[in-house]
């Protein structure tokens, strides 16, 4: 797994031994290749982060900051070296419980923010899905015009998109990627 483009392209990534299931290059070429110059000056927020490669991925192209959340410090700990190894800098890294974290969230604090939360394999995993889709603080923190992009199991049950537009929606193998902005 490596940074794809931009100041930190091909700098491969260290990836946490708790870590079952990182986005693929494939996948976030194709994320990155939708956002375009969207990313550029964006303030972005990486929801279990895991090793960081979405946030790190828009700082190597351009974006302001990144905030980095996951529950594990081993994963906050890769993030780090990750951030250091490409010489990185904006990234800041929060071993949180993402529910917890998002409630705290400030108004249009984000122009993009990824979600990539366990895949619905089970019933805690699918209630992680729906806390973060259903949650009024993180579609407030969203700033205006911004982007959630949301991971999921392809053959997931689509999560309640109540408070969200869905703009584009595309499969990669058994990943499938939702972009949402704000419901207005």
């Amino acid at each position: 797994m490596r940074i794809i483009a931009g100041k930190a392209g091909s700098i491969p990534l260290q990836v946490p031994k708790t870590l079952t299931r990182p986005t693929t290059d494939r996948v976030r070429e194709s994320i990155f290749s939708s956002l375009g110059e969207r990313v550029v000056d964006a303030t972005v927020l990486d929801l279990f982060a895991g090793s960081g490669s979405l946030g790190i991925e828009a700082l190597s192209r351009g974006a302001k900051s990144a905030v980095f959340v996951d529950t594990s410090r081993h994963a906050c700990d890769s993030i780090n070296h990750n951030l250091e190894k490409a010489k990185l800098s904006g990234g800041t890294t929060r071993s949180s419980d993402v529910r917890s974290f998002i409630s705290s969230r400030s108004s249009g604090e984000f122009d993009l923010i990824f979600a990539d939360p366990p895949y619905a394999r089970d019933e805690d995993s699918a209630a992680m899905v729906e806390a973060i889709v259903t949650s009024e603080s993180l579609r407030g923190s969203l700033s205006g015009g911004g982007l959630m992009i949301l991971e999921t199991l392809a053959s997931a049950d689509r999560p309640d998109l109540a408070l969200w537009e869905v703009v584009r929606e595309k499969r990669y193998g058994k990943t499938k990627v939702f972009f949402l902005s704000a419901a207005t």
